[in-house]
């Protein structure tokens, strides 16, 4: 009976499918229970908040807090359902250690940490925690969960375009201090407040609170923002093309799916289909067997009848029957 009703409940946590109402509704409860969280976090940095509003934000986060704690735990609860945490202790620690589960644990910690500690130095940090409560959301949504599989798949090409991007500022910013500091030396007056510049410059933003005043650092600032467009495009294009390939998998994943449902039902109705046969075929042969047994039991009580004792062995009676019965057959086909 507990076996059931972790399974049950597995059922509900983890395989979000539609068709399942209760795992359904627990989908859309945690989904709105964050996104009324996180709502609620960003209006508490109000300055103009009465003190009801402070409470039914205080209130908000205790519900949910105390919401997200006992998922977290049935989760944990649950985890040896599945093969690969299937040991109580050390399995329940491995899943601990996943990241949607770490996740989970940090997106709680803020709440018992301000409840049991209240004055500690770094309150305004631990509060922020609460947002990775949005990435609990990967769990519910197909849009985060396609997002995490094309990052996964691009991760290569994507820390390949950062190295080169990083490259490359630290060179522009090297070369930039050196040919700025003199003529300009409050602005660029090391090489990472001329990397501030590398950076700005090469996402195209423009602050405009640092720019070089030398023709020679003009130029240069000039080619480095050229460089930029090309290079911040890389990213982009690998994660448009990830995004287009990621979604002709799983169209082709659902095709393959439907195709093997459709291989499926068509092989159940033959099997179906081939038993009903083969029924039908039974019934029809003991119908036959039996109204040939009732011919053959009247050729042979004739043949009796008509030879008397002339005849005493029996497989002359028994081949003469299966004469008159094969005769008997012709001339009803006929």
């Amino acid at each position: 009976m507990r076996k059931k009703i972790k399974t049950i409940i597995y059922e509900i946590l983890e395989t979000s499918e539609s068709s399942n109402l209760y795992s359904l509704a627990d989908d859309v409860f945690i989904t709105c229970l964050i996104l009324i969280n996180v709502a609620a976090f960003i209006a508490s940095t109000s300055p103009t908040l009465s003190p009801e509003h402070t409470s039914l934000l205080a209130n908000i986060e205790f519900f949910s807090s105390l919401a997200f704690t006992i998922e977290y735990i049935l989760r944990v609860w649950v985890s040896t359902v599945d093969s690969r945490y299937s040991h109580p202790l050390w399995g329940r620690l491995r899943y601990g250690l996943t990241p949607l589960s770490l996740i989970d644990l940090i997106s709680i910690l803020p709440f018992y940490s301000l409840l049991l500690f209240p004055n500690l130095s770094f309150v305004n940090l631990i509060r922020l925690l609460r947002l990775l409560r949005l990435l609990k959301m990967s769990r519910y949504s197909e849009s985060l969960r396609t997002l995490g599989a094309v990052l996964y798949a691009k991760k290569e090409e994507l820390i390949a375009t950062a190295f080169a991007v990083f490259i490359l500022l630290i060179f522009a910013s090297s070369v930039m201090y050196f040919v700025e500091n003199e003529a300009n030396p409050e602005i660029f007056a090391s090489i990472p407040d001329a990397m501030w510049w590398g950076v700005v410059t090469l996402t195209t933003v423009g602050y405009g609170d640092i720019y070089p005043i030398t023709p020679l650092g003009k130029f240069l600032g000039a080619i480095l923002a050229f460089l930029g467009i090309g290079i911040f495009a890389l990213p982009a294009g690998l994660i448009a093309a990830g995004f287009s390939e990621e979604v002709q998998k799983r169209k082709q994943e659902k095709m393959a799916a439907n195709l093997q449902q459709s291989a499926n039902y068509q092989s159940v109705k033959m099997l179906a289909d081939i038993e009903v046969g083969f029924q039908q075929n039974q019934s029809a042969i003991a119908l036959h067997i039996e109204s040939s047994s009732e011919l053959m039991k009247l050729c042979v009580l004739t043949a009796k009848e008509k030879l008397g004792n002339d005849f005493q062995n029996e497989e002359i009676l028994r081949d003469l029957a299966i004469h008159f019965y094969n005769e008997a057959v012709r001339k009803f086909e006929l």
